[in-house]
């Protein structure tokens, strides 16, 4: 088999090692891990995919996507934390906030830089689930830098390429991460398509849990679409605040969002649908290129959603989405390392066969 899709690959991604994750005031193991990255790029390999080395990027389009406060707090915050003595003084290994600046809290006090750093990380993170340790910066700029350069690969004229991001991205808004995720790398890739001079951009994510960072963005901004289907937030499901069908965008960009939320135990079918009313209003914007949140983690054996589609289910949507247009495919999500080889073959298959790029 040969499957034509490159795979931008930095070896950076592996040096993101969480720690776990604090969860509803206990640290468990988590499944955001290192091997999840090597699980897809070997199957991947196997199939065919050149794997292609990510090029280093200059900040710009990652700072045009994000407020540079947020790049340089995520840049600095490990160091910091390590010279203010947590690590061995205290014994916290990880970068975990424990206090937010919330509207509640600050009562329309101004919004103020903490000079202690165990303070100024609930600034900017937004949950207690998203940790950063020693080789997390490294890991989140390759990651990005994978985002840009499967950004260039499709301007210069690939039909789709597939960018191998871990961390993943699309719960991180202009300016607070939170959901595993630290930097946009599905909005960094639209604002460098939209730099190369690429006119409309839809964007397309299929994960599990709704892009509420990716919609934010993008919310008040008539020069990218998104869409989303996910899991419903109103069942009790991530990101919780965001992903209602009622959010359209606001001010230039209303009417540029769609949200598409399914029940818990939703199939292949109920799925599939909904993956083809995204692709029907995206294509009705006639968009010049796709970027798709390409979450494999609505699959039924995945831990962390109740979603239930199958292999066959990713190489349909694949299909769908890989019809719209040149596309860049951003990994987002998808935890179960048993399955999810598998399921990006299957996924970057079916978008080679919707792009006319039959895998042989």
């Amino acid at each position: 088999m040969s499957l034509p899709v490159p795979v931008v690959w930095s070896e950076d991604c592996l040096r993101h090692e969480p720690g776990g994750e604090v969860w509803l005031g206990v640290r468990d193991e988590g499944t955001e891990v290192p091997a999840r990255a090597l699980v897809l790029r070997e199957a991947l390999a196997a199939a065919g995919a050149p794997v292609v080395p990510a090029v280093r990027h200059g900040d710009e389009i990652v700072r045009a996507v994000h407020d540079p406060d947020l790049v340089d707090h995520l840049a600095r915050v490990w160091p910091d934390w390590e010279a203010a003595g947590l690590p061995a003084e205290y014994r916290r290994d990880r970068v975990v906030p424990y206090v937010f600046p919330t509207a509640g809290m600050l009562a329309g006090l101004p919004e103020r830089s903490p000079p202690a750093v165990h303070g100024r990380a609930g600034l900017f993170c937004y949950d207690t689930m998203t940790l950063v340790g020693p080789g997390s910066w490294a890991a989140i700029r390759g990651a990005a830098d994978a985002a840009l350069t499967a950004a260039d690969l499709v301007g210069s004229g690939e039909r789709v390429a597939y960018a191998l991001c871990r961390p993943p991205g699309h719960h991180v808004t202009r300016r607070a991460y939170g959901g595993s995720c630290y930097l946009n790398n599905a909005a960094i890739a639209a604002q460098a398509l939209l730099a190369a001079g690429v006119p409309r951009i839809a964007i397309v994510d299929i994960d599990a849990h709704h892009g509420n960072g990716t919609q934010m963005i993008f919310y008040d901004r008539a020069d990218v679409w998104y869409g989303s289907l996910h899991v419903d937030p109103g069942a009790g499901w991530f990101p919780h605040y965001a992903g209602y069908a009622a959010e359209r965008g606001r001010g230039a960009g209303e009417g540029g969002n769609r949200n598409l939320p399914l029940a818990p135990g939703t199939g292949d079918d109920g799925w599939l649908a909904a993956v083809s009313a995204l692709c029907d209003e995206a294509r009705a914007l006639a968009p010049d290129a796709v970027v798709v949140s390409l979450g494999l983690d609505a699959a039924a054996t995945d831990p962390e959603s109740p979603l239930c589609v199958t292999e066959a289910g990713y190489r349909a949507a694949g299909r769908l989405v890989g019809a719209l247009g040149p596309a860049v495919l951003i990994q987002e999500g998808g935890y179960d390392l048993a399955s999810l080889g598998g399921l990006a073959v299957a996924a970057l298959s079916g978008a080679a066969e919707g792009a006319g790029l039959d895998p042989c």
